[in-house]
């Protein structure tokens, strides 16, 4: 009898052992295999800036779940400030609005979010989102708030539930947060955070611990990144992140000046990396995305490994449908400024490059033109299948203009001819050889810093900066002024006035260049520098070095561009760019094909040929495929080569 009784017992306990142990293999390979793909989804940036409600927010994402999660769209993201009270004196850039628990960390604001009212912060949203199909995301801000500093929170440990204790004591906020290291274009919002004390990696660990207790599926932090780089803090949440029970995205924005060689310390580490500042809909944004997105397609870092899975390159959202503006504090109101023509070409670049496909329309007003253009299948088989995405140079272009009664034409290949040159300061990691540049030069009774010119215009004045000590006032606390005291301000005047900064004091959209941010000089460490015997200029906000390069004025605004890949089934796709204000006929020849696809047998083949956004079938080719492509338009081609 007891044997009876205890056998189906055993059965039962089998059985939910062995649900247990699925569940859990499941889980672990979803770890693993963490941004398979480039990562889909919608963000609510782009239509509502920081403003964005609960309601808001869900009837976009019940949209999305319903019109566009059979295209792989996932992921529905709340962008930054969910946290800040909309009320007469906030804004992006405002400071004591935010709401904060007793341990100092970010919970959302219960008006604009009533289902986390009581300390349930976004799980509600979370369930709710989930039940949908899909996948919740959250933006977050480097480090900790200026708000919890200056309350002086205790940390929590995660590990008793009660505060941190080291040392024999407790520890607060103004312990583990780096004031002088404030994010440079959100002073007043948040500043890093100590790694190397126990107690800042306490505070980390209680705020990704809570995301996932709220079931968040997607990190997007910020001001990590680019110009404003905190390796301390991105490694030490990946290894968070990695330990968690739940798989968590990790995503870095924004990017601002970011190059490959900056990118690589970073690319373990993450499943998402912005390469860019932020994209908006402009021609401008669009066209500066050709010359990063070939650099990082060149460097092999298209889908290289990542976070529990791989990473990508993230071109930033895509601002197409009903937007808002810029740190703006209003919702939706407006229609996308790009043309037809240069949506697509911003979607084509996008697939082409594999980037992640994120939507920032307001999906309630989705119009079946953008609805067509952001779910186009030929698209989305690129960006999630296609291989061996790079630019294609072996193009050649003609432009025609009408001259009273007769034609005029002029015909250049890809290579853009000698432009003037404009002068870029940028940061990359210290042990780039170009970064060992600089030396003093004296100038009477004070020295400048100088980089070596290397421009082809030799008689162009080096780029050089007056040097000076940072006057501490007697009232600086003690810590600044020894972390000053081997420092150096950096002016762009004899006077004292305006000190160059390490990163831009206001966000960058893509279009714009980095030149150095010249602002009021202040004890900050993003206005401070160390010249170093080996040549290095290097930033005490972001541990880089600065090096000074030669762009070709306007380098991104004309000209024709081309980006190859190879499809799963051996298809070839073929896009052609025309960034030029007027029509362009674009021509390439089908043996030119071999030379970025070595792999295949394409000197003496023949191709049948169609192009996606004409409709146009142009049947056998043999020699030379052409198309006349409309002003900052493209042409998409699917090639089945013999």
């Amino acid at each position: 009898m007891e044997v009876s009784i205890l056998f189906p017992l055993f059965f039962l306990f089998s059985l939910s052992l062995q649900r247990v142990i699925s569940e859990f293999q499941s889980q672990s390979a979803a770890v693993k295999y963490a941004a398979t793909l480039p990562p889909r989804g919608w963000n609510s940036y782009d239509s509502f800036c920081w403003i964005v409600s609960e309601e808001e927010f869900l009837k976009n994402a019940e949209l999305v779940a319903h019109r566009l999660h059979s295209y792989g769209y996932e992921y529905v993201v709340v962008d930054y400030l969910w946290y800040r009270k909309h009320v007469p004196g906030a804004y992006v850039d405002s400071l004591g609005f935010d709401v904060i628990d007793e341990w100092g960390r970010l919970v959302p604001d219960p008006e604009r979010w009533p289902s986390s009212e009581g300390g349930k912060g976004f799980a509600q949203v979370s369930k709710t989102v989930h039940a949908m199909g899909l996948k919740f995301g959250i933006h977050v801000m480097r480090g900790i708030s200026t708000q919890a500093y200056n309350a002086n929170t205790p940390i929590l440990d995660i590990t008793t539930g009660k505060a941190y204790e080291e040392s024999g004591r407790q520890w607060y906020a103004k312990d583990i947060g780096i004031k002088e290291r404030t994010c440079a274009w959100m002073r007043n919002g948040f500043m890093s955070v100590n790694t190397k004390l126990g107690a800042g990696r306490a505070f980390l660990r209680s705020l990704y611990q809570q995301y996932a207790d709220w079931g968040v599926d997607f990190v997007k932090n910020d001001c990590v990144f680019g110009d404003d780089l905190d390796m301390d803090e991105i490694t030490f949440v990946s290894e968070v992140l990695s330990k968690l029970n739940r798989p968590i995205l990790y995503s870095l924005s924004p990017g601002t000046s970011v190059t490959p060689n900056m990118a690589k310390d970073v690319i373990g580490l993450v499943n998402m990396y912005r390469i860019t500042g932020d994209d908006w809909d402009t021609w401008g944004d669009v066209s500066a995305h050709f010359d990063v997105a070939r650099d990082f397609a060149s460097a092999d870092m298209i889908g290289a490994m990542g976070l529990n899975g791989k990473s990508w390159p993230d071109l930033d959202m895509l601002p197409l449908g009903w937007l808002t503006d810029p740190g703006s504090d209003r919702g939706p109101y407006r229609n996308c400024k790009l043309n037809l023509d240069e949506q697509r070409t911003q979607m084509t670049l996008w697939s082409m490059a594999k980037s992640p496909l994120m939507f920032g329309g307001d999906v309630r007003n989705l119009d079946d033109t953008t609805f067509s253009l952001i779910t186009n299948p030929t698209l989305l088989e690129i960006n999630s299948f296609s291989s061996n995405n790079k630019e294609f140079p072996y193009i050649i272009g003609t432009k025609c203009s009408h001259l009273r009664s007769s034609l005029s034409c002029q015909t250049n290949k890809y290579e853009d001819k000698e432009a003037p040159e404009d002068v870029v300061l940028s940061l990359s990691s210290c042990q780039d050889a170009n970064s060992n540049g600089w030396s003093t030069k004296a100038l009477d009774d004070l020295e400048q810093v100088c980089w070596k010119e290397n421009s082809r215009r030799k008689n162009r004045e080096p780029f050089c900066l007056y040097k000076g000590k940072p006057l501490v006032a007697s009232d600086e606390e003690m810590t600044c002024r020894e972390e000053c005291e081997a420092k150096l301000h950096l002016r762009a005047t004899k006077t004292r006035e305006f000190c160059l900064g390490a990163s831009s004091n206001q966000r960058l959209t893509s279009k714009e260049y980095k030149r150095g941010a010249f602002s009021p000089c202040r004890l900050e460490a993003n206005q401070m520098w160390e010249l170093n015997n080996n040549g290095t200029l290097k930033s005490s906000y972001s541990g880089l070095c600065a090096s000074v390069y030669n762009v070709k004025a306007n380098s991104v605004s004309g000209g024709i561009r081309s980006w190859i890949a190879t499809g799963r089934r051996g298809e070839i796709y073929l896009a052609f760019f025309n960034l030029n204000p007027q029509k362009t006929v674009i021509s390439t020849k089908i043996p030119h094909l071999a030379k970025s696809l070595p792999g295949r047998a394409l000197h003496h083949a023949s191709c049948t040929c169609n192009e996606l956004w004409s409709g146009r079938n142009f049947g056998v080719i043999k020699d030379t495929l052409s198309i006349e492509v409309e002003p900052h338009g493209c042409a998409l081609f699917t090639l089945n080569c013999k």
